[in-house]
């Protein structure tokens, strides 16, 4: 019994190693003490921390484990995965001549008495990482692994198979959305998304970096809450200084990493490549028409293809226009790591971050970046507005009759009765709000009432990243959240 209770400490203790990811380690929590076979599938751009979470959670300590090669074809492929079954202690030593003979091996091993097994829950772990790098064109693969799941592994009460992989469009459609062999064989499914400012806060401090709250935002501004690009900053430097030594240096960890993330993700990257540089260039976003008539994008399946991807990763999100619902759906580039990438390290005018720093370009930037990060936080903005428990509904809106153009990136429709019309501001000080400015507030508020005819109220919130100024036009928001309340 004491060892029980020890082994429980140490998976506790891992768990809190893992900084954030609850939702995540809850999920696999329950998949250990499930009494029925389980096939996990994790998936999340690259350098989100998918092959991490699993390892760290389970310690290192699987049944078997084995990953897929960059660029290797079906044989390099084949000699990784034998590699990998002599180490857990196949005692076949010729390379497997295919994938179905290579699973097979997988079984004999997975059969035997000593295998090993968790000691909390003595279930068998099976972790394949980079399951898609697997798959090299005209392989066996996905039929022998649909043949391995059938006909035995459906069938083992003790087994958790986990499979990895950072080309998301192949584990969408070959995993999540295949009408023959994988449908409905997944029994559950992690998409891992960028760390929230609370959590990017947490690994900061983890990493003895020192940082003020606003440098945090900033931070989060730039390399959008991915680990592996927070991992990388050295304590010894400010964060001007870590952006120019990761993006800006031509020996920076990061410099490519822009199409190389791309090529990483998708076999075609294109297309998807030419919409973010569309979105990019329209900060509200564009609907599936608009997108369509851009000569390099295309329409068609391919293009809903495309946008399902790019949404699954995290890069865009689909969001609808409050005054139509059923057809107003735009999509919005939200990965902010790519949003600084186009605009400062694809123009190359500047060879130093330091160079933009309150520049005009700088700054309309950091507008636009700080909405993204707003949109990014939702969840908080309920929390702080006392509403975590009410349902709602988000939207944008763009007035159809106002000249010049009216708009809102961000309203809650609450069930309560209220709509909060969100303005979002990232200044230096406290925002204030002058005559001008007021103005244009109400101006906005106004043409939405008239265009819309809400039977609700409506309350004007402010999102800043230094609160608001108290002077005598501060009294129009009913609503102020600060920075700090989006961590």
């Amino acid at each position: 019994m004491f060892s029980v209770i020890n082994l429980a400490i140490y998976r506790l203790v891992i768990n809190v190693k893992i900084i954030g990811r609850n939702r995540e380690k809850d999920v696999l929590s329950n998949c250990l003490s499930s009494k029925r076979p389980e096939f996990v599938v994790v998936y999340g751009r690259r350098r989100v921390g998918k092959t991490y979470l699993i390892k760290e959670y389970f310690n290192g300590q699987f049944s078997f484990y084995a990953t897929g090669l960059s660029d290797e074809k079906t044989k390099g492929q084949l000699k990784a995965f034998h590699a990998s079954l002599l180490i857990y202690g196949c005692m076949e030593k010729k390379v497997p001549e295919d994938w179905f003979e290579a699973f097979a091996r997988l079984r004999v091993l997975l059969e035997t008495k000593n295998i090993y097994r968790d000691p909390l829950s003595n279930r068998r772990v099976v972790f394949l990482d980079e399951l898609p790098w697997m798959d090299t064109a005209r392989s066996d693969f996905k039929s022998a692994l649909e043949y391995f799941w059938n006909s035995w592994a459906s069938s083992q009460e003790d087994l958790l198979l986990i499979v990895c992989g950072s080309a998301t469009s192949w584990i969408i459609k070959h995993m999540l959305k295949e009408r023959k062999g994988f449908h409905n064989r997944v029994t559950r499914r992690i998409r891992l998304l960028p760390f929230t400012l609370k959590e990017c806060r947490e690994l900061l401090e983890n990493n003895d970096i020192v940082m003020t709250r606003e440098q945090m935002i900033e931070c989060y501004m730039v390399f959008g809450g991915i680990p592996y690009y927070l991992n990388l900053m050295d304590s010894r430097l400010s964060l001007a200084q870590n952006i120019d030594e990761l993006m800006f240096k031509p020996y920076g960890d990061l410099k490519d990493e822009y199409d190389e993330l791309f090529y990483s993700l998708f076999k075609k990257p294109e297309k998807h490549m030419a919409i973010m540089k569309a979105l990019f260039e329209s900060k509200n976003g564009k609907t599936r028409q608009e997108l369509s008539k851009v000569k390099a994008i295309g329409g068609g399946s391919v293009l809903t293809e495309n946008l399902q991807e790019l949404e699954q990763c995290g890069f865009i999100r689909k969001y609808t226009n409050y005054t139509k619902p059923s057809n107003g759906a735009y999509f919005q580039l939200v990965d902010l790591f790519v949003l600084f990438s186009l605009r400062f390290l694809g123009s190359h005018k500047q060879s130093s971050w330091m160079e933009y720093i309150h520049s005009p370009s700088y700054n309309a930037w950091r507008g636009n970046a700080f909405e993204i990060c707003c949109v990014n936080h939702i969840p908080e903005i309920k929390a702080a507005l006392g509403i975590a428990g009410v349902e709602t509904m988000e939207y944008a809106w763009r007035s159809e009759t106002s000249d010049p153009g009216s708009q809102i990136n961000l309203l809650i429709d609450r069930k309560d009765g209220v709509i909060n019309l969100c303005e979002m501001k990232y200044t230096d000080g406290a925002f204030e709000v002058d005559k001008s400015e007021y103005g244009k507030l109400m101006t906005r508020l106004s043409t939405f009432q008239k265009e819309t005819q809400p039977k609700k109220a409506i309350h004007m919130t402010l999102v800043s990243a230094n609160g608001l100024l108290n002077g005598k036009y501060a009294s129009v928001f009913q609503n102020v959240i600060t920075g700090e309340q989006l961590f």
